[in-house]
């Protein structure tokens, strides 16, 4: 009786998972949708993702504002993400960046009900971590362009 119970919640947790990845899909149906300018979950620098200068096809990910701009803390410029195919309504194949631990990690990126979720992980995406931005429309002041 209880291994039945055991295969019974463990089919549940499958659909769940099943589920909510295919809920991605249903609100990401282009990849122009994460072009843009994008508010990080803890409202510390905006990222605009646009085509990548060298790979018109693939989509990169710099930031454009800081909120330590100007400190040594800067990370005005800094390409976090670089991402090479767009592939089942998500942006794929590539490596995202984290300024605070200065590692790349497998990536993607999708959009749902105007949200951005960009995805960090270690081997399978299953075993990451997301951040959820938000859609801005301008860039606050304070990044100013670095010197080459």
């Amino acid at each position: 009786m209880r291994l039945t119970h055991f295969f019974a919640s463990a089919a549940v947790l499958l659909a769940c998972l099943a589920n909510s990845d295919n809920s991605y899909a249903s609100g990401a149906a282009n990849p122009d949708q994460a072009k843009g300018l994008w508010l990080s979950a803890d409202k510390a620098a905006v990222i605009e993702f646009a085509p990548c200068a060298e790979l018109k096809t693939g989509l990169c990910g710099i930031i454009v504002w800081d909120k330590d701009a100007g400190t040594p803390n800067d990370d005005c410029g800094l390409m976090i993400a670089k991402l090479k195919e767009w592939d089942d309504d998500a942006w794929r194949n590539g490596w995202i960046h984290d300024p605070r631990s200065k590692k790349n990690y497998k990536g993607v990126v999708r959009v749902k009900n105007d949200v951005l979720h960009m995805r960090a992980f270690i081997g399978t995406e299953i075993l990451g971590e997301t951040e959820e931005m938000t859609r801005v429309t301008t860039i606050p002041a304070g990044c100013k362009a670095k010197a080459k």
